[in-house]
């Protein structure tokens, strides 16, 4: 079995495989020395890509390739609006949020146009990790509290303070003193009083999950540590993808409250209209956070992240201590942000998510009787996990999943996994993803399997 030292460099070039890439790639990889040994690559032949257009990307060779890996670029590689929007705004002025500008300010009327009225406040950043950075102290500075709960396989960033809130990163990674982990919420092996969870009410599983949360909350207390909140992505997608049955965090921010604590949603993956259901993926579960989060999927992957959050929330934080990021919401991000949001309504992203991620789902379930290494498909919209298993069990089958991808980067189809286990197919295209590049990866995945002998 996997261990949590392991699953961040899963799908990762390691220098042993250097003898069998040609010259130009070899070269190139050779040359990446200068970026320390931190930064990975992808596949045991890494892709040097110089082009995209929608889902679609392009090699240095020409090779055309289908990404269903890459949430950042949200609607799609080089959407032309956006493009547009960057250009435009680059050639006349970009500069930090201590000068008025109009831009910032339309952007956050709009986008909290797209959320519950309790929040009514937003703060922008560069990056993801800054969002949640930001979102752990002001509910710690609210609440008076330090301890933060999250689950055992979640990725929040990477700032000093996120990434000891991010077990995903492995065991070299500390942790911190003060948080808590309650358990991956997986529908596909947890079993509840002795019934399988996949078969339980939301309110049961969630029950499950709020007993779990109010346990580690006891056991911070025991230390002395005070509770000050929750941080989880309502996909769970670092877990494994977990996003059912719908309506179960009712119940955990339910106990969040009655702890004291606050409830930060992280957006970054299940956010901006990914799930199909909702444009928030807190939306799609019925609850109202006191904090959300996202990242560079506003943008398209232009620096540019924020934090959402209730007007009492902040207040503790924001009126005593000064925050200033000094290019977050700048000029050139915000006009890039703005036209997502535009592109996302004008060609409905979420009524697509839903049509051709239920249709992708679907087609996926239906190879499980030819095909049991297949273990479970689940999932909404354009975010799929896709379990690889030992044939007959829900034993994991990492070298399984992991010789897949290597297949699938073969056959021109990119992606990678997640989960605990390291068995699970994270499939989350951007979400221009239409029925013809879903039959693209129908068979080549099928070409794969076939190749492995599965």
């Amino acid at each position: 079995m996997a261990t949590r030292s392991t699953i961040m460099d899963t799908n990762s070039f390691r220098p042993e495989m250097m003898g069998a890439l040609d010259p130009e790639t070899r070269s190139l990889v050779e040359k990446r020395d200068v970026l320390g040994p931190a930064y990975r690559l992808f596949y045991k032949n890494p892709v040097h890509l110089v082009r995209g257009d929608g889902a679609r990307l392009w090699d240095a060779d020409g090779v055309e390739y289908l990404d269903v890996y890459n949430n950042v670029a949200s609607v799609g590689h080089c959407h032309p609006r956006v493009v547009d929007a960057i250009t435009r705004q680059v050639s006349l002025l970009n500069t930090h949020t201590r000068y008025l500008h109009e831009n910032v300010l339309r952007y956050a009327e709009d986008i909290l146009s797209t959320m519950p009225g309790e929040i009514d406040r937003v703060m922008f950043q560069c990056t993801g990790s800054e969002a949640n950075d930001l979102a752990v102290r002001v509910a710690q500075c609210h609440t008076g509290g330090e301890g933060i709960v999250v689950t055992h396989e979640a990725y929040h960033g990477n700032s000093a303070l996120i990434s000891e809130l991010s077990p995903a990163l492995g065991t070299a990674q500390p942790l911190s003193r003060s948080m808590r982990m309650v358990p991956t919420p997986d529908t596909f092996r947890v079993e509840v009083d002795g019934a399988a969870a996949a078969g339980l009410s939301a309110e049961a599983f969630g029950g499950w999950m709020a007993s779990c949360l109010r346990d580690a909350v006891a056991d911070m207390e025991r230390h002395g540590i005070r509770f000050a909140g929750f941080l989880g992505d309502s996909i769970f997608s670092s877990d494994g993808v977990f996003p059912d049955p719908r309506g179960y965090l009712g119940p955990v921010i339910e106990a969040v409250h009655d702890l004291g604590g606050v409830y930060i949603a992280d957006e970054v993956q299940p956010g901006f209209t990914r799930t199909g259901d909702a444009f928030w993926g807190f939306q799609r579960q019925g609850i109202v956070p006191d904090i959300v989060t996202s990242g560079k999927p506003m943008a398209n992957g232009m620096p540019t992240s924020m934090m959402a959050a209730r007007h009492e929330v902040l207040e503790s934080f924001a009126g005593s201590i000064p925050y200033f990021n000094t290019f977050g919401g700048n000029p050139v991000c915000m006009a890039a942000a703005q036209a997502v949001l535009d592109v996302m309504r004008d060609e409905d992203t979420m009524g697509n998510a839903k049509r051709v991620g239920g249709a992708f789902r679907g087609q996926l379930a239906g190879m499980q009787p030819d095909h049991p290494v297949i273990g479970d498909v689940r999932g909404t919209g354009l975010y799929i996990g896709c379990e690889i298993v030992r044939p007959g069990t829900k034993d994991p089958d990492q070298g399984l999943a992991l010789a897949l991808l290597d297949e699938l980067r073969e056959n021109h189809v990119l992606t990678s996994v997640c989960g605990p286990l390291g068995n699970v197919l994270k499939l989350r295209p951007p979400l221009v993803f239409s029925l013809a590049d879903v039959d693209w990866f129908m068979s080549a995945f099928e070409r794969s399997l076939s190749s492995l002998g599965v």
